[in-house]
């Protein structure tokens, strides 16, 4: 339907995923000031999401879901929600919210005491709020349980005629990896529908599926490990006339997750290492515009460095570090990954004693050998980790990359016994 609001011209913030007081995982123990980040992260990314609603002058405010992270670790959580709801009202701004998978999960959500400029959209259909003044509909529906299967938005109302439609959905739309497949649609569906702006949340990278209609996902506030790098933030949604003239990136998040590759294969000596990965990593802190980066660092390549910097992971962490710690006192390694490998040479026939031993190793330990008494040391081994990080990925990632490293550093050991000799001396 064409929206009939004449020359009314408002803005609306649209944000999901908040996950407050989620854990930012995969950054160990640091500083107790370090930690107070880490720990504060989501709650200073929601008061920035107020702050700019509030600075840019939003009419309305939409959550798609996923405010809270599963149960409440906090009862306080409960109140800094109600407290940033409570800014918003005195501000003369409205928020329209729905419950997603994990604030299904939670038993608190659906007895916060929130202010009344708050609407939570109903757990057994969708149902429809109206500002007459804007001439605008929003129509929502919460999730009632965390494995919401259904395709919900097939239930949604029609749009009403004369007013600018926007429905807010919790979904994987047409599957996402790394989501799970909750409220199951298609983009074609949701363009058919008739609203003219989709404000979608569960998927935690900001994405524009469709324009005119609008089908968007806000992605989350706030990074929570290094498979959500980048910039994060919520979406300024511009309108004017009845139709969508801007839907612009507002970054929200306080810690930078950050992965980067950096390829050696040019790097003869350290100090050539050190200064690709200087280059590297001064892009991000730029990008990153003074706030804090926790860092997942590759090293690849074909390079003459292969062999020592395998041999000795806890020296080459150490000197990561260091050249990390002379760009900037706040990036932190989350994790290094030596994913290097030694330049081909053309065959030589070695007839030394180390030369017959690299053959042997050559020829019989590879991954298929070592498969069978390495599939039974993992088993030890995730056994004794968190039950959350026993994925399946975890274990078929290790099982593949474990018995190459093993026959590398063994060449390496014999093929350059007088550097390894030097390096643990």
């Amino acid at each position: 339907m064409e929206y009939d609001g004449g020359m009314n011209e408002f803005r609306f913030l649209h944000a999901a995923d908040l996950h407050l007081d989620s854990p930012l995982r995969g950054l160990g123990a640091r500083s107790d000031d370090y930690a107070r980040l880490i720990a504060d992260a989501s709650r200073r990314a929601f008061t920035d999401m107020i702050d700019r609603a509030i600075s840019s002058e939003c009419r309305f405010v939409v959550l798609a879901g996923d405010v809270f992270d599963g149960d409440l670790r906090d009862a306080q959580c409960g109140l800094f929600f109600v407290n940033g709801m409570a800014r918003l009202k005195q501000a003369g701004i409205r928020v329209f919210m729905i419950l997603g998978n994990h604030d299904a999960e939670n038993r608190f959500v659906r007895h916060l005491h929130v202010t009344d400029n708050v609407h939570l959209f109903d757990t057994r259909k969708a149902d429809t709020q109206v500002m007459q003044d804007l001439g605008v509909a929003v129509h929502g529906r919460s999730f009632g349980r965390r494995d919401v299967t259904d395709n919900i938005a097939r239930h949604y109302p029609p749009p009403m005629p004369g007013l600018f439609n926007i429905g807010i959905l919790h979904t994987a739309c047409q599957g996402r990896e790394g989501h799970e497949p909750y409220a199951p649609c298609t983009v074609e569906q949701l363009v058919n529908h008739g609203y003219q702006y989709w404000a979608l949340g569960h998927v935690h990278t900001r994405e524009i599926l469709h324009r005119d209609p609008y089908v968007v996902y806000a992605g989350n506030l706030q990074g929570r490990h290094a498979r959500e790098a980048g910039p994060k933030g919520a979406s300024l949604v511009s309108v004017r006339a009845g139709s969508v003239v801007d839907v612009a990136p507002q970054v929200l998040d306080v810690v930078r997750w950050a992965s980067v590759r950096v390829d050696l294969s040019t790097a003869t000596t350290r100090g050539a290492m050190s200064s690709l990965i200087r280059h590297a990593v001064e892009g991000v802190v730029r990008e990153a515009d003074g706030r804090p980066i926790a860092l997942r660092l590759e090293l690849a390549g074909a390079t003459g460095l292969h062999a020592e910097l395998i041999r000795n992971a806890r020296d080459l962490t150490l000197e990561v570090e260091t050249v990390l710690a002379s760009i900037s006192d706040e990036i932190w390694l989350e994790r290094l990954k030596v994913q290097t490998r030694a330049p081909q040479r053309a065959p030589v026939l070695d007839t030394s004693t180390g030369g017959r031993i690299a053959a042997d190793i050559r020829a019989s330990a590879t991954p298929e050998a070592l498969r069978a008494e390495l599939d039974a040391i993992l088993a030890a081994v995730i056994d004794r980790m968190p039950a959350h990080t026993r994925t399946d990925a975890l274990r078929a990632g290790l099982a593949a990359d474990i018995p190459a490293r093993a026959v590398d550093l063994a060449l390496s050991l014999v093929e350059n016994p007088e550097e390894s000799r030097d390096a643990h001396s």
